[in-house]
């Protein structure tokens, strides 16, 4: 009788090894995944054109590699419901979480979802963070889940002994301004380093590493190098139009009532618009070679062609447009934000005029990563774009902010209505300013009825624990964070 080829102990450890082999060259073919979050960035970015003179070389190459979303907007113009969205794949109207407070995991019915990061550890990622990814310190313990490993967490780093400008509301966060100190003492550096140094450690693959950073986020502290780039002139302040809320609604002055950042009468009066303009762009180029370390860092490791990047800004911010300074609106300097996606399966120099979502990214890396669909996402893989940025897409990009306020921004034109019936609507390519509210013009019935027909089907109210620029409309009285608002009470600071 011959003997088999194979022993019964050979024939279990080669079965044994080629499944470890399998698993192995599976997990390799997995793509790795950089996000890279900023905090308050609007469009005031090179390759978005939002500021002639936004000097963001790192970013706009990554642009240049990959495909930038020239018509991106967030799904609420505040950090928490903002990131919420991204991050679990839900809409605010569809959660109900619409300011600061709460975390998501502390609402009943919201616990158990599974955000992107859960998402991707399930399919074999390993996931690090550092910086700011959800809002404030949500999802940073070990007990949240959410990542495997944690760096740095955001913050402003070193600080002047005192405020550079009394602003009206003393709030400690909104200063700005240039004052000595080392850009390597600040928190964002901090977050790249660590960034940088996971990379260099070569993390185990696939990886999804989430880097957030904080500015340009108020305090706006920039070092007089960063300051220099930009000069001292009128060209740093945004155009603006004087009579600009004559035909805007006054539900409209509701979302940003009572807020820490000044209105555009006190920079003016204490000869701080440019001051915050520049500080805000010194920020922003800061940043963009934070993001530039990063990179490089990706690079130098050999694991850039094997990892999709997205890079994307939480929501917009004023600086002077519509008399405010901030977010909280929704209009497009509210709204619109840096959406770029690089590596493989990415088409490189695409600039994609299609409305783009934040709420894609979730169903979009999963489609990328070739993972399994999720079909509890409310987001659309933006794959198609992708592949060819000309390729069309008929959904619109919608923003909430507080139950029953939304703005529905398509390729052409934004609409917006309120929770008391009041509307806008904007030409965006003849406005792209937003000036002239055509709302009221019957012509555009049409134009109106087509964009409505994208309002989410029901608006959420607040969940219990909401707080922090919670606006309320119910039964014809409009509430702001617990005080009643009367109809001809006058606009704070104006």
């Amino acid at each position: 009788m011959s003997k088999p080829a194979f022993s019964p102990p050979l024939v279990l450890a080669g079965l044994c090894l080629t499944v470890v082999m399998s698993v192995r060259i599976h997990a390799a073919e997995k793509p790795n995944i950089l996000m890279i979050a900023i905090d308050d960035q609007n469009d005031w970015i090179g390759c978005l054109g939002g500021h002639p003179e936004a000097r963001t070389p790192h970013i706009d190459a990554l642009a240049k590699g990959g495909t930038v979303f020239l018509n991106a907007h967030c799904q609420s113009p505040l950090c928490n419901p903002s990131r919420t969205s991204l991050l679990t794949g839900r809409r605010p109207s569809t959660t109900g979480v619409y300011g600061l407070a709460p975390w998501f995991r502390d609402v009943e019915d919201l616990k158990d979802i599974v955000s992107l990061p859960q998402a991707l550890r399930k399919h074999g990622y390993k996931a690090y963070s550092t910086g700011k990814i959800y809002h404030g310190g949500y999802g940073r313990k070990k007990t949240d889940d959410e990542f495997d490993e944690l760096g740095p967490p955001a913050g402003v780093g070193v600080r002047p002994e005192k405020p550079l400008v009394n602003t009206p509301s003393g709030h400690p966060l909104v200063d700005w301004g240039v004052f000595p100190h080392k850009d390597e003492d600040k928190g964002d550096w901090k977050v790249a380093s660590w960034a940088v140094d996971e990379l260099k450690k070569s993390p185990d693959e696939p990886f999804f590493l989430s880097v957030g950073f904080f500015l340009p986020h108020v305090p706006c502290y920039a070092t007089q190098k960063w300051f220099d780039i930009y000069p001292s002139d009128k060209s740093m302040v945004p155009p603006i139009l004087r009579t600009d809320r004559s035909d805007t609604p006054r539900f409209s002055w509701y979302l940003h009532w009572k807020l820490p950042e000044p209105r555009l009468k006190f920079l003016e009066d204490a000869n701080q618009w440019e001051n915050l303009c520049r500080s805000y762009l010194a920020c922003t180029s800061f940043v963009d070679s934070q993001v530039g370390r990063v990179l490089k860092a990706l690079d130098e490791t050999g694991k850039r062609d094997n990892t999709i990047i997205v890079l994307w800004g939480d929501h917009g911010w004023h600086l002077g447009e519509k008399e405010i300074t901030g977010k909280n609106t929704l209009w497009d300097d509210g709204t619109r934000v840096p959406l770029i996606f690089a590596g493989p399966g990415v088409s490189a120099d695409g600039r994609c005029t299609q409305p783009a979502e934040l709420l894609d990214i979730y169903p979009t890396l999963l489609d990328l990563a070739g993972l399994p669909t999720d079909k509890s996402l409310e987001g659309l893989s933006l794959r198609p774009q992708l592949t060819d940025a000309s390729t069309k897409r008929e959904f619109p990009a919608i923003t909430t902010h507080n139950h029953d306020n939304h703005g529905v921004r398509s390729e052409n034109w934004r609409y917006i209505v309120y929770a008391d019936g009041s509307q806008e609507l904007y030409d965006m390519r003849k406005d792209p300013n937003e000036w002239k509210n055509l709302a009221d013009d019957p012509q555009y019935a049409d134009v109106i009825a087509r964009h409505r027909k994208y309002l989410p089907k029901g608006s959420r109210k607040p969940v219990p624990g909401s707080k922090h620029r919670i606006l309320l409309y119910e039964n014809g009285k409009v509430n702001w964070e617990g005080e009643d608002i009367g109809k001809d009470d006058p606009i704070p600071e104006i």
